[in-house]
């Protein structure tokens, strides 16, 4: 909901109606019936005035492995998409967006395939996870949805803020970044509650990863490495290393060696992830997938290879939304998110 209508909508009203509302919203209820310690008229006035989500629905799929993923529009129409991500030791993981599109252009990103819209409000990313809060418990929250968190920084950590109270503690909410230094920087200096640091490499030099994340060229790889490791010596916590597989691109087990003596293994761990073709690039084999690990282990670099969810359905980041509107969605691929 609105947050910021919702407080202008109670005035008048004792101080502790907005805590009241907004605790069960965060709960999980379905509307403001819900709501029973709230007098009956004034349940009535703010159905009336203050809509339950500043988001509505317009594509809902559902993936065999559990994984749900969501389309929905803004107010003004712009398009916004999240993901519930079910686990099978019970973790119930949400995939948010910071933007509607993104204006950062990786070439392997759906979402940077499409129209930049504009930033999101907190409330319209509170409003992703609170539409799957009442479907569920959730536990785990990563901001590695549309767009790039650090440009709309203050919404994001506006959100992330209110999120222990739909279930997501600060150390289980993840924020990613393709190297956005301002923000990183800001969030560096900044964040006192800790939630963890990601960050989206995909390249272990200047020269491929600014082929492919044209942000590289303004912010290079070695800048936000080291402000990275800032985070790690301020935060005593490692950094996540997104690394997104694509076949004959950044596979190779020279590739790997060199991404090993770019991070070292002391302050980041590396997430390999299966890609999920949006017609730019193949994703790599398991074959060459389990070597290029191979080659991190050797270097005692900490790494994982993350699991794919929602392979029947449109689950990476951006599909849904470029999908032509005239003819419904995309065909069905898998999911890096």
């Amino acid at each position: 909901m609105d947050l910021t209508l919702l407080e202008a909508s109670l005035e008048g009203q004792p101080p502790y109606r907005a805590g009241q509302v907004w605790s069960w919203a965060a709960r999980g209820a379905a509307g403001y019936e819900a709501m029973t310690d709230l007098p009956r008229t004034l349940r009535q006035d703010l159905a009336a005035r203050v809509p339950f989500s500043t988001l509505t629905v317009e594509t809902e799929r559902k993936a065999r492995d559990g994984t749900v993923k969501v389309l929905f529009r803004t107010a003004d129409g712009h398009p916004v998409e999240a993901v519930l991500m079910r686990y099978r030791d019970g973790r119930r993981s949400l995939c948010l967006s910071s933007q509607s599109g993104c204006p950062l252009t990786c070439t392997f990103c759906a979402t940077g395939q499409m129209a930049f819209g504009r930033n999101l409000t907190a409330s319209e990313i509170l409003d992703q996870a609170l539409h799957f809060r009442r479907l569920t418990e959730v536990d785990h929250a990563v901001f590695m949805g549309m767009g790039e968190p650090m440009l709309n920084l203050d919404s994001v950590l506006a959100a992330a803020r209110r999120l222990p109270d739909a279930g997501i503690t600060h150390r289980r909410t993840t924020i990613s970044t393709v190297g956005w230094l301002p923000g990183l920087t800001r969030f560096v200096d900044e964040i006192e509650e800790p939630v963890r640091l990601a960050l989206s490499l995909h390249a272990p030099d200047d020269d491929l990863r600014s082929r492919i994340m044209p942000v590289n060229e303004r912010y290079p790889l070695r800048d936000v490495v080291a402000e990275c490791r800032r985070y790690a010596a301020k935060r005593r916590r490692r950094v996540f290393v997104e690394y997104v597989m694509l076949a004959g691109v950044n596979d190779a087990k020279a590739q790997a060696r060199a991404l090993a003596a770019v991070l070292g293994r002391e302050d980041f761990k590396v997430n390999l992830i299966p890609y999920n073709p949006t017609g730019a690039y193949d994703g790599s084999s398991r074959e060459r997938i389990a070597g290029f690990r191979d080659e991190l282990e050797r270097a005692r670099v900490p790494v994982t290879v993350r699991l794919t969810r929602g392979r029947d359905i449109e689950a990476a980041c951006g599909q849904l939304a470029a999908a032509p509107r005239t003819r419904g969605v995309s065909r069905p691929r898998g999911t890096t998110a």
